[in-house]
């Protein structure tokens, strides 16, 4: 049996007791690293769950399954997700690789960013598409999340954008030149894609935001550290929220007094936040 479990947000704590009990019971154990990462270190997994963990980069995963599905016929196999295990395509092709060789698969649900962003005080039911927001170059500027954002914008619905990690990857040179060097890791922040949206919308002039749209900015969502804040593209663009992980919302224009509220309370500054959402927001949601 393929078994995929999902290990919450933060830290070790975050599994389940479900998705524990298959940990200390599995022929072997695999740790996904490379869609997300949890806040501690995979020695520190190994100690709260008892035995080894096998690390499984995005080679391993998207050009090896068979390695990890290997004996799984015969054998329970766990296979361990930061968040929920099918918030990345990832893994759903890691099931249907499964099923080809017969082998049976039982996932074990855990909370992920597609959820907890419910913590910021908007309404789950009022987000539309989520897109990601990968890290631009000086020659690669993709702007296709523009687009999903128009969308959203335009039946008035917040979207969700999930912020690069560039965890074992190789630079250009290395890759051209055969060499397995990899880069630091990098982790982008809400700094950094309020930067970038604002960058496309520039370049574009299509008015799906602008500098003073509202958006609400989370790191860390599900520990003890977690921050939330919200302001302006621009206020967001320059503030500093601390380590990994970041997220981002947009919001729409259609959000309610209610979430209007409860985000308020993150607001970076209360009189430009009551300024914009007059000017912009009030009474749309209607």
């Amino acid at each position: 049996m393929l078994y995929l479990v999902g290990l919450g947000l933060a830290d070790e704590t975050d599994i389940t007791v479900k998705g524990l009990n298959v940990v200390k019971n599995a022929h072997r154990v695999y740790l996904e690293a490379y869609t997300s990462v949890l806040l501690v270190d995979k020695e520190k997994l190994e100690a709260y769950y008892g035995r080894s963990v096998i690390l499984a980069d995005r080679e391993m995963v998207e050009s090896s399954s068979d390695e990890i599905l290997e004996g799984a016929d015969v054998d329970d196999v766990a296979f361990l997700v930061v968040g929920d295990p099918f918030g990345a395509t990832t893994h759903t092709d890691i099931v249907l690789r499964a099923r080809e060789l017969g082998i049976s698969v039982h996932t074990i649900h855990n909370a992920s960013i597609m959820s907890a962003i419910g913590a910021t005080g908007l309404q789950l039911y009022n987000f539309g598409q989520t897109v990601s927001m990968v890290f631009f170059t000086e020659t690669w500027k993709p702007s296709s999340f523009y687009d999903r954002l128009k969308e959203n914008r335009e039946i008035g619905l917040h979207t969700l954008l999930l912020l690069d990690i560039k965890v074992k990857e190789q630079s250009l040179d290395n890759i051209a030149r055969g060499r397995k060097i990899y880069e630091s890791p990098r982790f982008m922040t809400v700094a950094q894609c309020a930067s970038q949206m604002l960058e496309i919308e520039e370049s574009r002039h299509e008015d799906v935001y602008q500098p003073q749209s509202l958006a609400v900015g989370v790191s860390r969502l599900g520990s003890k550290y977690q921050e939330i804040i919200s302001g302006t593209l621009e206020q967001l663009s320059k503030k500093d929220l601390g380590p990994p992980l970041h997220s981002l919302v947009l919001l729409g224009r259609r959000t309610h007094d209610l979430e209007k509220e409860f985000i308020r309370h993150f607001a970076i500054d209360t009189r430009i936040f009551d300024t914009v959402w007059s000017q912009d927001y009030e009474g749309r949601h209607r």
